[in-house]
């Protein structure tokens, strides 16, 4: 056990899906997942383990920002031995391209955190997904006829409605090709890359910065499904 996860060593299995919401994380076990049981709520961040078409699967929360999500995944990559983490997650639109209900796979992330800074780099670092499991995702989602677009996101400290720098922020990182932004990708990707593992970040498109359309409230839970649906197909090919 951790001060934040009150799991048992091999109550998690190797492939974990990560959502911020709590919630949402008990929403994947119930709807989704056989047999499945809650292994930790400490802070009331539940986890769950499972099984998904016959294979053990994981859903753990991981709460809100970057710091946040990097403590659950260091814990979880060093603590339990998990291989890859796929975060299921919102995200808000920087491109006209990408429609409200989209798929948007983080090739990889741009941020304004400071959490690279732990690493004592002399440069920037641009921390990318696991290769594989973007391709594989890309044609999970061709498969299921859902509309997914692959590129950069920018992970942000700062929610974008409360943004004090101003509400066309965001415009900047939309001209440098970022597609959506989100909080919790890049420290993801940091940690996985440090640790040596695998991570992949899947986001539906729940609100446009660009043409202000968004997600009514009963779409905020049921337009997620296919997004789950593509990161459970996924984790059976792990």
């Amino acid at each position: 056990m951790t001060p934040h996860n009150s799991a048992e060593k091999g109550e998690i299995a190797q492939v974990v899906l990560a959502p911020g919401d709590p919630l949402r994380a008990r929403l994947v076990a119930e709807r989704y997942l056989s047999d499945a049981q809650q292994v930790t709520s400490v802070r009331n961040v539940l986890g769950y383990t499972g099984l998904y078409e016959g294979k053990r699967v994981s859903v753990m929360a991981t709460g809100m920002g970057g710091p946040s999500i990097g403590i659950y995944s260091h814990e979880l990559f060093t603590e339990y031995d998990v291989q890859a983490i796929i975060r299921i997650g919102t995200c808000g639109g920087l491109s006209s391209d990408v429609g409200v209900g989209d798929l948007v796979m983080a090739m990889t992330a741009s941020t304004d955190s400071l959490w690279a800074h732990q690493y004592n780099l002399k440069g920037t670092l641009s921390p990318a997904c696991d290769p594989s499991l973007l391709l594989s995702s890309l044609a999970i989602a061709k498969r299921m006829h859902i509309k997914a677009h692959a590129g950069m996101v920018f992970s942000s400290d700062l929610f974008s409605s409360y943004n004090a720098l101003g509400a066309d922020s965001w415009k900047a990182w939309a001209k440098l090709g970022a597609l959506a932004q989100d909080m919790e990708t890049y420290a993801l990707y940091a940690t996985a890359a440090y640790q040596g593992k695998r991570a992949l970040s899947l986001l539906t498109m729940t609100d446009s910065c660009v043409t202000g359309e968004g997600f009514g409230d009963e779409m905020r839970t049921t337009g997620l499904f296919p997004m789950i649906e593509v990161a459970l197909a996924l984790a059976l090919e792990v």
